[in-house]
């Protein structure tokens, strides 16, 4: 089984422990950020989206232009571009990446966030608009003829994208919400959750298979789910750098993600909600899955942490892929030197149990079929 690895980068230094440095846009640092992703051996990195943020899409050709091999995970929120110039946008990066694009769809759970940007529609409406604009980003990237489409919230007649893209662009999906299920149990490749412990996490994957069955696929998305490890080489100090962290975060003296993202009252997306009940059940889950920053930081983004030697980690990391996890993203609370670090302890050890695996099956095959 392969096991998809995903990164994140950001385009200057910061994260809820570091307050941002130098501009927001630095383009040798963004360069020198994804550049480590891809000789650590990650597969992709996702380019994150914010109401304010540096616009995805031109964050990801910088990165194409500085790498050779990296997989760009672009996060797209449906509603503020029309589907058709998305679909152009998306194959037109494709053909000059030389098919290494990737769309990260997030309907969005935040009301407040949403409006930042003019979007004033509901979360059900929201989730209604996905599921046509899905449907014509797949359609304009593979129908040779024009076509019109007229729904609810897109209508137009007679489009023909004469740019198509230089492989089929995955689509991957966040979300955990009954809503998210069915949209994204329809239309998506990977179906991206936050890093609940052991048990949630395979209740979701069954959710999330039910709505693509429901849906009428024959094969179900694949399973992506996200943590923050925190590695050390002892136990011991381990879990001295991940109480480090955590007392930086609670004080608040660099955690800014949190308070860009935190609205009065509790969180209205359903994954931080998630998040922050395993939090009350408990700090410590399974064999290293650590909810303290979490619930710290209000569940604002994926905010979970497994904390160990890279041994136990790498574990932990198998734990999920046997309970059907295929992609698993991870980020570092110090971003550039985590991702660096994952590279050289991490990800290798994952790899490495996962082809013995495989060598283990080969020979169990081959031995049953010579009897």
């Amino acid at each position: 089984m392969t096991v998809e690895f995903i990164g994140m980068i950001g385009t200057q230094h910061a994260s809820e422990i570091h307050a941002p440095s130098g501009p927001v846009i630095d383009p040798e640092y963004t360069r020198r950020f994804a550049r480590a992703h891809e000789d650590a051996g990650f597969d992709r990195i996702l380019i994150g989206y914010g109401s304010g943020w540096p616009e995805g899409g031109q964050v990801a050709a910088h990165v194409a232009a500085h790498t050779d091999r990296l997989g760009l995970l672009i996060a797209h929120r449906p509603g503020f571009v029309a589907p058709t110039l998305a679909a152009r946008t998306f194959a037109t990066l494709d053909q000059f990446s030389g098919g290494r694009v990737a769309v990260h769809t997030i309907t969005g759970g935040n009301d407040h966030e949403q409006q930042r940007d003019g979007d004033y529609l509901g979360k059900d409406e929201r989730y209604a608009r996905t599921d046509e604009y899905l449907q014509i980003l797949r359609r304009a990237w593979s129908s040779p003829e024009p076509f019109d489409f007229d729904g609810a919230y897109y209508r137009f007649a007679d489009f023909s994208a004469h740019v198509q893209p230089a492989h089929r662009i995955p689509l991957y999906f966040g979300g955990s919400s009954e809503a998210a299920y069915r949209v994204g149990g329809k239309h998506a490749d990977t179906f991206a959750l936050w890093g609940e412990p052991l048990a949630e996490t395979a209740e979701q994957i069954a959710s999330v298979r039910n709505a693509a069955q429901a849906a009428g696929r024959a094969e179900p998305p694949g399973i992506s789910v996200s943590f923050r490890p925190i590695l050390g080489p002892t136990e011991e100090l381990a879990w001295e750098r991940a109480h480090a962290i955590l007392d930086t975060i609670t004080t608040g003296r660099a955690n800014w993600p949190a308070r860009a993202w935190r609205t009065d009252g509790p969180p209205q997306n359903a994954g931080s909600q998630r998040l922050l009940a395993a939090a009350e059940k408990g700090d410590l889950h399974d064999r290293a899955l650590w909810t303290a920053p979490a619930k710290a930081s209000g569940a604002a983004g994926n905010s979970t942490a497994l904390v160990g030697t890279p041994e136990t980690v790498a574990q932990a990391l198998l734990d999920y892929v046997d309970i059907g996890v295929t992609t698993i993203l991870i980020r570092g609370y110090d971003p550039l030197d985590d991702a660096i670090d994952y590279g050289r302890h991490l990800l290798p050890l994952v790899r490495q149990e996962l082809a013995h695996r495989a060598a283990t099956a080969r020979t169990e095959a081959a031995t049953v079929g010579a009897r």
